[in-house]
Order: C-alpha cells, then structure tokens, then sequence
C-alpha cells in the first residue's frame, strides 16, 4: 500500500494514442512473435515522490481471427513520468491502440526539509 503522509494530493491522468499500425501494414499488424510499444508520460507537475500509476486500454482494435493477447503496464515510474507500455505476442494481430493513465501521488509541501549533504 502507498501512504500518502501529506494533504498535498496531486491526481494526474491522461489517455494517449499508442500506434495505429493497419493502414500502413506495420509489425503490430502483420508481425508475429514478441512485439511491444513504448510511450514517454511526462507529468505535468512534479510529484515528491513516484506517484501510484494505473493504466488501462481505452481503445483496442484487435483482428478476431487469432488469439487477442496483450499486456498493458506502467514502467520506469519516477517523480517525473513514466513509461506507457503495451506489448503482444504470438499471432496476435493489433491494428491500433489508445491506452489510458492516472497518477495519484503526494506533491511538494511547502513545510517539506530539504536537508542537503
């Protein structure tokens, strides 16, 4: 469980375009194996320290033809952003994706020691 120790609450979202690969026959598309997308998240406040980040499918257009397999995950999570991540395998066949996000943390409170070395 994240506590969260001040009343400085910052709750950033976002939902954001991953690829659309069928119009231009791209690996997610045609390929097969391993595949994965990344997407840098930048927060648009820093928080003090890495924010709990949940993320979500918003859009899938998927083939029904083979298996739908998909992982989506939040990785590299700093104070900063993150990594938006979205990755198949197998025959799957993924001709877009739109992932969504929020980041709920503590922000800076101006009562914080900032004790130097």
């Amino acid at each position: 469980m994240k506590r969260i120790r001040n009343s400085y609450v910052g709750v950033d979202q976002g939902d954001e375009v991953l690829f659309s690969e069928f119009e231009d026959n791209g690996q997610m598309w045609t390929g097969d194996g391993a595949r994965e997308r990344r997407k840098l998240i930048k927060f648009r406040s820093k928080y003090r320290v890495p924010p709990a980040v949940h993320v979500s499918l918003s859009l899938w257009d998927m083939d029904s033809g083979p298996n739908i397999r998909s992982e989506v995950v939040a990785e590299e999570i700093t104070n900063l952003g993150f990594q938006l991540v979205f990755r198949t395998w197998g025959d799957s066949r993924i001709a877009r994706v739109r992932m969504s996000w929020m980041a709920i943390g503590e922000l800076a409170y101006a009562d914080d020691w900032v004790i130097s070395e």
